[in-house]
């Protein structure tokens, strides 16, 4: 086939996941290229929290060191989108989109997740700044303060009992769940948690927060809202390898514990396995995923010497 820059391992994504993986397979001598289209998750927030030691850093700037030290091992680096991966016998084909092509004796994937917000004017515009995600990530900055919830899907009523223990002024804005069953009404009430039931439609900025405004013609200042989008794994590149999936929102890639997908050759990491992770939970993903990877190209170069003996 004539397929030139064979590598160990292509990594494609460079967010913490791949970082993660990277590093193990660098430290591991092994030949690694990452491919990387430089939009993280969480490029819309300017502090990540819940990081044991890195609490309230920069993402950019945790990135730029990881890929510092992922380069310091022999790491390489290419700034590039991938257009298909194929299946080549003992090699994969990572074909990029402006038509340059390589070979990986592995893949792993680490392309994270795109968070699909609901169509509500204002809403994209404040993702990361008073329209939040995970009350773990960002919560204890608002704690305090009134604080909303939109809830459009069953996930809500659990993301409202963690909002809850922040403040207790809290408004669950219902309307795109419709009428609420008997026993959720009752546990929001022993909280003490309203219930907008009318469709939110509009968020604007104010002074120290956010004002909601619902079809109603009802207004809720607050100081933020959590807003679970929905998952989207843009996985198109993928689809010939036949990945098996989860029966989960967004339908993140099956993995094993070393994060090993259904292909033998192809592994996966970060927000394609768990949507809802933290940076820790991607990072130590990530390197379970390298050190998968560095073991089956092990075991693999032990088979071909068998053979050769």
């Amino acid at each position: 086939m004539g397929m030139t820059n064979t590598w160990d391992t292509v990594i494609i994504g460079g967010s913490v996941a791949g970082l993660s993986a990277a590093q193990m397979l660098g430290r591991s001598l092994r030949r690694t290229l990452v491919i990387d289209a430089g939009e993280p998750r969480n490029r819309f927030a300017a502090h990540m929290h819940g990081v044991l030691g890195q609490d309230g850093a920069d993402p950019a700037a945790l990135l730029a060191t990881g890929r510092a030290e992922a380069a310091a091992y022999g790491v390489a680096f290419a700034s590039a989108t991938v257009a298909r991966l194929e299946d080549a016998g003992e090699r994969i084909r990572v074909l990029r989109a402006d038509g340059s092509e390589d070979a990986a004796r592995t893949v792993l994937i680490a392309t994270g997740v795109r968070d699909v917000l609901p169509a509500i004017p204002g809403l994209a515009e404040e993702w990361g700044r008073t329209v939040l995600h995970c009350p773990y990530c960002h919560g204890y900055e608002v704690a305090g303060v009134p604080l909303g919830v939109l809830a459009t899907s069953p996930a809500a009523i659990h993301q409202a009992q963690l909002v809850r223990q922040l403040t207790d002024d809290v408004t669950v804005f219902a309307g795109a769940l419709g009428p609420l069953d008997d026993d959720v009404a009752r546990r929001f009430r022993a909280r003490g948690i309203r219930v907008a039931h009318a469709a939110v439609t509009r968020v604007a900025a104010r002074s120290g927060g956010i004002t909601v405004t619902t079809a109603d013609g009802s207004a809720y200042d607050l100081g933020a809202i959590f807003a679970g989008g929905e998952p989207e794994l843009a996985l198109g590149f993928a689809d010939g390898l036949g990945l098996a999936r989860q029966d989960a929102p967004g339908a993140p890639l099956a993995v094993d514990a070393m994060g090993r997908t259904s292909h033998p050759r192809v592994f996966a990491a970060g927000g394609v396995v768990a949507p809802f992770a933290n940076v820790p939970v991607s990072m130590g993903a990530g390197s379970m995923a390298g050190a998968g990877a560095n073991a089956v190209l092990a075991q693999e170069d032990t088979d071909r010497a068998v053979a050769a003996a």
